[in-house]
């Protein structure tokens, strides 16, 4: 278990997935019966998170309605405007408490060992100020546009479209976001400064990663927690 808090992100407009998301956010699209952002919060309580912290924007009311019996999610709404991935993790920052905290993607799905549990156990604060969890590309069920990173002999990361995936997945330091600006910005703001000090590291995952980004995902992703013979791409 562990004291560190966790985001999830959950905000984005889900336009890759088409008419499925016309009518509702993309978190709560179902895959094996249940929605993504359950999916999500099993692997952060699973790992002992807490507390937990879900963004939206896109629909934002109906996460709203569908987290309001999660007793242990605060929910924070992005108004007026969606303020992207780093600027999200920033206006979580005053609920995930004072240390390190993981973010975790709310568009996948896993099949194997608890993974915030598992990287967590690679985590190094003395040396690192971000460590990310990775995947090869052929455990990355449903992946679609090569990888995201190479990482070298010492576990540090260099962006790579022929290395390993992120999952979405990562430990952070508050203090990273210091002199980050106001309003929407990428986390790749805070990767590149991150990168250049070589305080970014990876860990790779010892089971299966299911992107369901897209709509011909979720059938991927129903076979790989099923245990069938779901075919990385």
């Amino acid at each position: 278990m562990t004291d560190m808090g966790c985001m999830i992100l959950a905000a984005g407009f889900g336009t890759r997935m088409g008419t499925l998301t016309a009518e509702r956010p993309k978190p709560l699209i179902e895959v094996a019966g249940r929605a993504l952002i359950d999916h999500a919060l099993d692997q952060a309580r699973g790992a002992g998170a807490a507390p937990i912290v879900v963004n939206g924007h896109y629909r934002a009311a109906q996460m709203a309605v569908h987290l309001a019996e999660a007793h242990d999610v605060t929910f924070l709404e992005e108004t007026p405007k969606i303020l992207d991935s780093g600027g999200g993790v920033k206006n979580a920052l005053p609920h995930l408490g004072a240390g390190p905290f993981f973010t975790l993607n709310s568009d996948a799905v896993w099949r194997g060992g608890n993974p915030l549990r598992e990287f967590l156990g690679a985590w190094e604060p003395e040396v690192m100020d971000g460590l990310m969890l990775l995947v090869p590309q052929d455990r990355a069920v449903g992946r679609k546009g090569g990888g995201d990173f190479a990482q070298s002999a010492d576990g540090r990361l260099t962006p790579d479209k022929a290395g390993l995936v992120w999952t979405g997945a990562q430990i952070l330091k508050p203090e990273l976001f210091a002199d980050t600006p106001d309003g929407p910005f990428s986390m790749w703001e805070i990767w590149r400064g991150v990168m250049a000090c070589g305080r970014l590291f990876g860990a790779v995952y010892s089971g299966m990663w299911a992107d369901v980004g897209h709509p011909e995902g979720i059938a991927l992703a129903e076979a790989m927690v099923e245990g069938g013979d779901a075919v990385p791409r």
